[in-house]
């Protein structure tokens, strides 16, 4: 009997202490990653505004705007995204023009497609398909729709189509 309470004491020990190592670690390594994500996000929305944008600036939760150098608005960047990937969601910073239909480019935030199939979201080929469209209604071939769609993940490109179009209407609402 006092085996096992050793046991379990020193097993609970053990736990306690872990715990408090890893909520240390927590605790310092917060804000650098919240600082980081922050980073890449800005420099998402900078990618994918329109020529002529000199300056990006918030607008709201994952909404940016591109401004020339008189302040004028030239393009917007929206978050979009679609939780029916391949595998999983698919979080995009889609660029618009001034008209908040027209699709500039994409950036892949957050995907966890297949390596090699679906990961293909991020390839120059698939991505560039998408500027100059209107963003509220793309479609993939298969579907009536412009889209070429990467071959073997339909699912991924139909996903991609759905987060766009996700952005493009937080774009209308801004």
């Amino acid at each position: 009997m006092k085996k096992a309470i050793w046991l379990v004491a020193s097993l609970t020990a053990i736990s306690a202490a872990c715990a408090g190592v890893l909520a240390y670690i927590d605790g310092i390594t917060r804000d650098p990653i919240e600082r980081s994500k922050t980073a890449n996000t800005l420099r998402a929305a900078a990618d994918v505004m329109p020529s002529g944008v000199e300056r990006v600036e918030a607008s709201g939760e994952g909404a940016f705007l591109g401004l020339d150098a008189s302040g004028q608005v030239l393009g917007y960047a929206v978050r979009g995204e679609d939780a029916n990937g391949y595998g999983g969601e698919i979080v995009l910073m889609v660029g618009f023009r001034a008209d908040r239909r027209t699709v500039v480019a994409y950036k892949t935030l957050a995907a966890s497609e297949t390596p090699g199939l679906g990961m293909n979201l991020k390839s120059p080929d698939f991505a560039g398909q998408f500027a100059d469209k209107d963003g509220t209604s793309l479609m993939v071939k298969k579907d009536g729709g412009e889209i070429e769609a990467i071959t073997a993940a339909t699912i991924t490109s139909r996903a991609v189509c759905r987060a766009i179009a996700s952005a493009a209407a937080r774009a209308a609402a801004l």
